[in-house]
């Protein structure tokens, strides 16, 4: 683990639990794309950048899940780089409490105030195209986080954030956290047409081909949609259909589990309503939502 993998002449990762981007900007500078998952990753990251000479000028977040913006705080103290989020993921991650308060829909309860969830904050500048090197381009992904961005490089390799999931991921936790299904939709399908030398995703193996791994998620999506379809075949609160669901994918509730695949069925519920296949109403001061199809 954190071990440093050379893909072009210019562009590596640092395998972690979220891989990090590394990309050499000119002699001895480079930068980061996310920063992995807490301070101990930080500290590992310096340690490399320390053995290889490297200077640290930035930390390009993609977006504001903990796992990706943990070693922010240590390396900008540690080194000065300057710290870059794109649009409303700055202010997450400006401001952590806001990621697992967005989550529960509410002031969190302290088992949700954990660093898997809440990261430290730091200070943060909007991420635009007059701030990254020459050559680097950023990729919109929204979807799975509201402003997600991914980042061409000028050697033709495509860091992914957490566009898709591995092919065991997805058999292993059965429902994946996205906060808007439409929107992820339609950037699987954007990702799915992709050509670059090589793709990195931060939670799959990199391949010079990302589109079976991308139609093996939307496919996912729509099998986790039918489901949810199912289940509100009668009336169904979101409670029942939460519950449902985690009797079918084989998942253990918990505070963590609660919030985040909570969120993700909310957004589901949203996009089936908008889509037509949903509906809602409320009964005896209950929200309840019926299948249409």
């Amino acid at each position: 683990m954190y071990e440093l993998v050379q893909v072009s002449e210019n562009c590596f990762y640092i395998e972690s639990p979220a891989k990090i981007g590394l990309v050499r900007t000119g002699g001895s500078e480079v930068c980061l794309i996310d920063s992995g998952n807490d301070k101990d990753a930080g500290k590992k990251v310096k340690r490399l950048l320390d053995l290889y000479g490297w200077t640290l000028k930035a930390i390009y977040n993609t977006h504001s899940h903990a796992d990706h913006i943990g070693g922010n705080l240590h390396l900008q103290r540690n080194t000065g780089c300057r710290v870059y989020a794109p649009g409303i993921e700055r202010d997450f991650t400006e401001h952590p409490v806001l990621e697992p308060s967005y989550l529960y829909g509410g002031c969190p309860p302290k088992e949700l105030r954990h660093k898997f969830l809440m990261a430290q904050g730091c200070e943060v500048l909007p991420l635009t195209d007059a701030c990254l090197p020459e050559g680097m381009k950023a990729v919109p992904l929204p979807g799975h986080s509201f402003d997600m961005t991914g980042f061409r490089t000028a050697d033709d390799v495509v860091y992914l954030a957490d566009c898709l999931s591995s092919e065991a991921t997805l058999e292993k936790y059965g429902v994946g956290f996205i906060a808007d299904v439409g929107a992820y939709l339609a950037m699987l399908e954007e990702v799915e047409k992709m050509k670059a030398a090589l793709f990195i995703p931060s939670h799959a193996e990199q391949t010079e081909d990302i589109a079976p791994l991308v139609r093996r998620n939307i496919e996912k999506v729509h099998e986790i949609a039918g489901v949810i379809t199912d289940i509100c075949a009668a009336p169904a609160s979101f409670e029942k259909i939460l519950k449902e669901l985690f009797g079918h994918y084989s998942l253990v509730m918990n505070f963590e589990q609660y919030a985040l695949v909570g969120s993700t069925v909310r957004s589901y519920l949203t996009w089936l309503k908008d889509e037509g296949r949903v509906e809602s109403f409320f009964e005896d001061n209950r929200l309840q939502f019926r299948s249409l199809a």
